[in-house]
């Protein structure tokens, strides 16, 4: 490998070089801001009227647009934002700034506020990216605006149900899922177990989700990434914005440090239904809240500084028996820097935290675990030529895993001090993408990632016959935990384990004509830590692990090919995927694995593997009074583990079953209808494939105990998942220079009350003796109202 770079990167920069300088070019660049609150804006184009040479503005909102000598016009357009045209004299080196103005909500015949259509020549495919105001028109459980449900209903991604945390893409399971607000990473997406989002939708600026050709400044999942990033801050003026409903309220307040050089954002949320309860004198309580912050400030045109931060907490208290405490913690300082006009960077040093808090006041101790990772990471983004844009850097990750911490609650417990051995690991890597245009229809991206992994000591690590650390009984036939016969004590930093990947990605985009292009991706990622779960949905129990001499890393591998289409002049879009993925190493439990405070986790693990395919459609009209999309998928994922030897029957005798993800119909519809200036009206559907159980097949007595029998695992499966929600959303109209403006949002989640089940139970009927099936249902309807304003 090692030869073959040093063969061919010389010639490969040769000919980088050659095209940027190949006849007298100059460079335009700038920042692109929103004109209202001189935010700065994340994926506007920018494209020439004469040539189909464009860019788009990065995460800070900058581009760089190098081109021949000459007189161009600029197209300047985002999603939301009224297209700017502007003619340049490029006779050298400009540099020019933007600002766009929002489309009024108060168009009475043609609203394009959601006018997203496909971008045909970017070598860009499998992502979907949704704005906070479509997210907001979508009607939701309770009120609660909320960013992770929203994505379920785009294709591909899907759940496990009613009520459940977290989200699956393409057949992964939710721990696969990278979460990244403003850089930093989320281990826990969801408040009160799942019912809403850890995401103020008022704080949010973009956000993207990669499904699949990601491009390599990303790593560490083998399933997905979903990209958050939060506003900047109102740097033109102080404004207040916020929501009440019925279970929770949210508040939001930006403004200027130094007019339209530095600003603030404050924001925070909770909900309150827990004070009810005691009303009634019941001592329950369930509640949530979060806070968000940033501050930036530009210090000159080449200079800007970022701090941002999270705190969120979810509290669950049952009377007197316990009471839970999780949430998650984040903090980044971010520099950008800007070396030329077409070097751009950004240096940031994040720190991300997930702590779990249970109080048992009835046996009289604490437990706490959690994980948390310091990051420090360096990106650039370098404008070789119009056809050339290069992205490389490095970042490290730190981690410090806390597998359990008992502690006593008073003096007068039973209960000893214990803390399980915390583990330490490091993550460094590299990595370079480039995208380029090959001729006037074809645009390609590649990239590679090398990551590198490094469990480290502080820690006792056992070992076992034959390495191990799972038995196989071979007259039961049933997997044991095996009995170290040796351990060794690592020092702190000294090396345990060792792992590192080449991650390639590639990506290819053919136009056909200038409506319509065919497309291809591939990548390979790398996953070093595990979440030790049995469920099909992460819970807030669950604990992170890190790779070590037995739980070997997760290795992705995900090709995909796909046709885009823009029709009847943008308003309507097509886009048509398939792709089919392969993972190694995926973690599988033997029967009766316990996995809370377990030392020795590797005793009853045992490495599997997972496949997944399915075709993609999405059908988006764009523009008009009535707008939304149509979404279906139809897929398979399945996991596999089979056993060690020959004489080992593996998990379900070796053969493929149903992951807990495996959805194989997944249709879901969304629209919006602004009837006048002061109705809005909207409405989703979905309709599901039931979850992949395991039900019983038949029974048999044991000294006078009815024990039941299975077949194949996940060979049954829940009914189907459905139902239909509906939102109304009245804006009264308000003088022109008042300032506070408001709007009442009436949704019904669940309209024809549909009882899904979230599980199904068995149970012998006492009066009877006949068996019985009992579904658990989570919702029936669910009306709901909230006030929203704005100062």
């Amino acid at each position: 490998m090692l030869s073959l770079l040093k063969k061919y990167l010389p010639i490969y920069f040769i000919f980088l070089f050659a095209d940027a300088f190949s006849q007298e070019k100059f460079t335009i660049s700038g920042t692109i801001r929103d004109l209202k609150t001189n935010e700065r804006l994340i994926g506007v184009n920018v494209q020439t009227k004469e040539s189909k040479a464009n860019t788009i503005t990065n995460e800070y909102g900058f581009f760089s647009l190098t081109l021949p000598k000459g007189n161009y016009t600029l197209l300047i357009s985002s999603v939301g934002f009224q297209t700017t045209e502007e003619t340049i004299d490029l006779s050298g080196n400009l540099t020019k700034n933007f600002s766009l103005s929002e489309i009024s909500k108060e168009l009475d015949e043609i609203v394009i506020v959601n006018k997203q259509k496909a971008n045909i020549r970017k070598p860009e495919m499998s992502v979907n990216k949704l704005s906070i105001a479509t997210i907001k028109q979508m009607p939701v459980v309770l009120g609660e605006v909320d960013i992770i449900k929203s994505l379920l209903f785009l294709p591909g991604v899907t759940n496990a149900g009613e009520g459940q945390s977290g989200f699956n893409v393409r057949g992964g399971g939710a721990d696969q899922n990278l979460i990244l607000l403003d850089e930093a990473t989320i281990y826990n997406s969801s408040h009160v177990f799942g019912m809403f989002s850890v995401f103020n939708p008022d704080a949010i600026k973009d956000l993207k989700l990669y499904k699949g050709g990601i491009p390599s400044r990303y790593g560490g999942r083998v399933s997905s990434v979903l990209d958050i990033y939060q506003k900047d801050g109102n740097s033109n003026k102080f404004s207040l914005n916020g929501g009440i409903g019925l279970i929770s309220s949210r508040i939001l307040a930006e403004g200027p440090i130094v007019k339209e050089k530095g600003s603030f954002l404050f924001g925070g949320r909770a909900s309150y239904a827990h004070l009810f309860l005691k009303l009634t004198d019941n001592d329950n309580s369930a509640y949530f809240y979060d806070l968000n912050t940033k501050l930036n400030y530009k210090f000159d045109d080449k200079n800007s500084l970022y701090l941002s931060g999270y705190f969120g907490r979810d509290v669950f208290t049952l009377s007197e028996v316990f009471t839970n405490t999780y949430g998650n913690a984040t903090i980044n300082t971010r520099w950008n820097h800007l070396f030329s006009d077409k070097l751009f960077s950004n240096l940031s040093f994040i720190y991300s935290d997930y702590y779990y808090g249970l109080i048992l006041d009835f046996v009289g101790f604490n437990w706490k675990s959690g994980i948390r990772n310091v990051n420090l990471k360096y990106d650039f983004k370098h404008y070789l030529s119009e056809n050339i844009k290069l992205t490389y850097g490095a970042n490290a990750n730190y981690y410090t895993f806390n597998p359990g911490t008992i502690e006593p609650l008073d003096d007068e417990s039973s209960i000893n001090y214990r803390q399980l051995d915390k583990k330490y690991a490091l993550e460094p890597a590299f990595y370079i993408d480039a995208e380029q245009k090959i001729s006037e229809k074809i645009n390609i991206s590649y990239g590679l990632r090398y990551s590198l992994f490094y469990r480290l000591g502080e820690s006792t690590i056992n070992y076992y016959e034959n390495n191990l650390p799972v038995t196989y009984d071979e007259e039961l036939q049933i997997y044991e935990k095996g009995e170290p016969i040796s351990t060794e004590y690592f020092k702190k930093y000294e090396t345990i384990a060792y792992f590192d990947n080449l991650e390639p990605r590639f990506a290819i985009a053919y136009e056909i004509n200038a409506k319509e292009s065919v497309k291809a991706s591939y990548h390979r990622m790398s996953q070093y830590l595990h979440l030790i779960s049995n469920t099909a949905s992460p819970t807030p129990l669950d604990v992170w692990t890190p790779s070590d001499n037995y739980i070997k890393p997760q290795l992705s591998d995900q090709i995909a090919v796909g046709y885009f289409r823009n029709f009847k002049d943008d308003n309507y879009t097509l886009e048509v995927e398939t792709y089919y993925k392969t993972v190694k190493n995926r973690m599988d439990y033997i029967d009766g694995a316990d996995l809370i405070a377990n030392e020795a986790i590797e005793q009853v693990i045992l490495n599997g593997k997972m496949r997944s395919y399915g075709l993609e459609v999405l059908f988006r009209k764009n523009t008009g009074k009535l707008n939304g999309w149509i979404a279906y998928t139809l897929s398979k994922s399945q996991q596999k583990t089979p056993g060690r030897t020959t004489t080992e029957v593996g998990i379900n005798n070796s053969d493929w079953y149903n992951s807990a993800y495996d959805k194989t119909h997944n249709l879901a519809v969304t629209g919006n209808y602004k009837w006048n200036k002061k109705w809005t009206f909207g409405a989703n559907f979905t309709l599901q494939t039931g979850q992949p159980v395991t039900f019983p097949n038949g029974k048999y007595v044991y000294q006078g105990i009815t024990v039941p029998s299975y077949n194949s695992r996940n060979g049954d499966r829940l009914p189907y998942y459905h139902h239909l929600d509906v939102s109304a959303t009245l804006t009264p109209k308000s003088a022109e220079n008042k300032r506070w403006k408001g709007e009442w949002v009436f949704g019904i989640y669940n309209l024809y009350s549909r009882k899904n089940a979230a599980s199904i139970g068995f149970r012998q009927n006492y009066e009877t003796g006949a068996n019985e099936a009992i579904r658990l249902s989570i919702f029936g309807i669910v009306p709901s109202v909230t006030y929203n304003f704005k100062f």
